[in-house]
């Protein structure tokens, strides 16, 4: 679910921010590589709301680490270009160690704007929500080039499908986390599909989600091709929907088998009707088709009751958050 717009009430808290959140222990997360051009800016504006900044240099070759440390951040350094999901578990592996009331991430290549970090943080703040999502399609602040909006759209309504938790804005990177969602979050997702993985994560762990309008620039071409940046994030939540909805992906999978099978096994019937002949191979070809089938999605329900057990096994392991 999704609000238009803040209150009157909220609007009054977001530009008394500073009063309104002094009780709250606030820390934002930016997993960052090769960002030297903006990252300075970013933490040094991004100071003037939250208690801490931690900048997690994934990999970085330029002076990432070193001007995000000199403008204020608490740096974490990871040698190698691990890729966004990871960067986010060690963010969140050291913000628990912190124990905010709010973690934000955000981006270091100023594309989101560090004024609007109360807006995300408030529905924390009041409890309405344990992740709060910034959109860029709710309003009309954020001016989207084409081929991302339909690229956004794709992957938010294929994600919205297979994870069961509705969002205008998948892959939006900023975003906020109440103390429970920290502790229950843990990342798989190396790459940019790590955003869609929250979703799936949601629903599994019954986190609340909302979305609040945020505004996003676009100061600088991509970093990479956008058709390949695609493929990355369609790659990642194919593999969510295997390792999260193995059901609905066996049985898609497996029903396909049967479906072939059926197919060809008519086309066997129709030719014997008509010639007296039985076509062996074809035939032998339909019963391996459907024994498959119904092997695959029987292997589909295997996976979801054990997944089940898992899920229901790391709750009750997961500390309490007091």
């Amino acid at each position: 679910m999704y609000r238009t717009h803040p209150t009157i009430q909220e609007q009054a808290q977001i530009n008394t921010s500073h009063l309104a959140t002094r009780t709250k222990k606030i820390v934002v997360l930016i997993p960052a590589y090769n960002e030297e051009r903006f990252i300075g800016s970013v933490v040094l504006q991004t100071l003037k709301y939250v208690d801490d900044v931690i900048v997690i240099d994934d990999g970085s070759t330029d002076k990432t680490a070193e001007i995000a440390n000199a403008a204020g951040a608490i740096v974490l350094k990871h040698e190698t270009n691990f890729g966004k999901g990871i960067a986010l578990n060690t963010g969140f592996e050291y913000a628990r160690l912190l124990d905010p009331d709010v973690v934000i991430t955000f981006d270091g290549d100023y594309q989101h704007l560090p004024e609007e970090l109360m807006s995300v943080a408030i529905p924390i703040i009041h409890n309405e929500a344990d992740i709060v999502v910034g959109s860029r399609y709710i309003g009309d602040a954020s001016d989207v080039p084409l081929q991302r909006i339909i690229g956004h759209w794709g992957f938010t309504t294929l994600t919205n499908v297979l994870s069961g938790t509705s969002l205008t804005d998948s892959q939006s990177g900023f975003r906020a986390f109440s103390k429970t969602a920290l502790l229950a979050l843990t990342f798989s997702s190396k790459s940019f599909s790590v955003e869609s993985e929250m979703q799936f994560l949601a629903k599994d762990q019954k986190l609340r989600v909302v979305e609040v309008p945020i505004t996003i620039k676009y100061p600088d071409k991509p970093k990479r091709s956008v058709i390949n940046h695609g493929f990355i994030v369609l790659n990642g939540i194919l593999g969510l929907v295997i390792q999260h909805r193995p059901l609905l992906f066996f049985s898609i999978l497996g029903m396909t088998f049967i479906l072939i099978g059926s197919a060809a096994g008519l086309w066997v019937i129709n030719r014997y009707q008509e010639s007296q002949e039985l076509a062996i191979g074809t035939a032998l070809i339909v019963v391996i088709l459907i024994t498959t089938g119904f092997s695959i999605i029987f292997t589909g329900i295997l996976l979801h009751t054990i997944r089940a057990l898992r899920v229901e096994l790391e709750k009750a392991l997961k500390p309490k958050n007091t």
